[in-house]
């Protein structure tokens, strides 16, 4: 029930913030995969976070139940001092398929120690990808095949897109002139 007396930006009650499982979480709990829910994607896409001891397991499941392809991974910062996410945009691709069923799973790991086991024996498509996550960002995917820089010069030293990163040899603008 709402009442008229609150104002609109007063904070959502517990009951509101609870997340309901999709279809893809329902199935992975109904064979027990442990994983944790967060909020569907501003599309309703399911977002599902995994530790990353369980990530090969739950990819591998994920791919058994028809999840086929890796139509993105990437990664990115949540700021300096936190952690760093490494995220698989999963899609069931079939024939004659309107809008086929996608997942997105997210793995979080701390800045001083950023490993995730590499999902390339799963998904091929997660070669360059991981390289970029690699070189952008400095998330050791374990097993992977090659992981190398890709992007920057071998010699770079730092990863450029966290965002506690100070660029080499950097100057302020009104110091060039």
């Amino acid at each position: 029930m709402v009442d008229e007396n609150t104002p609109d930006n007063a904070p959502e009650t517990e009951e509101a913030a609870i997340v309901e499982a999709g279809p893809v979480s329902g199935w992975l709990t109904e064979n027990g995969f442990d994983h944790d829910l967060l909020e569907p994607d501003h599309l309703g896409i399911e977002l599902v976070k995994v530790s990353p001891d369980f990530l090969i397991p739950l990819s591998t499941a994920l791919y058994a139940y028809g999840f086929n392809y890796l139509q993105c991974q990437g990664a990115y910062d949540l700021g300096p001092g936190k952690e760093l996410v490494s995220f698989y945009h999963l899609v069931k691709v079939t024939d004659n398929c309107d809008k086929p069923e996608e997942v997105r799973l997210k793995v979080f790991v701390p800045r001083d120690n950023p490993h995730i086991p590499s999902v390339y024996w799963i998904w091929k498509a997660a070669d360059w990808q991981e390289r970029e996550s690699y070189d952008m960002y400095g998330i050791i995917y374990d097993g992977h095949p090659d992981l190398k820089r890709i992007l920057m010069p071998e010699d770079w030293v730092g990863w450029p897109l966290r965002k506690d990163y100070v660029s080499p040899d950097f100057y302020e603008l009104q110091d060039a002139y």
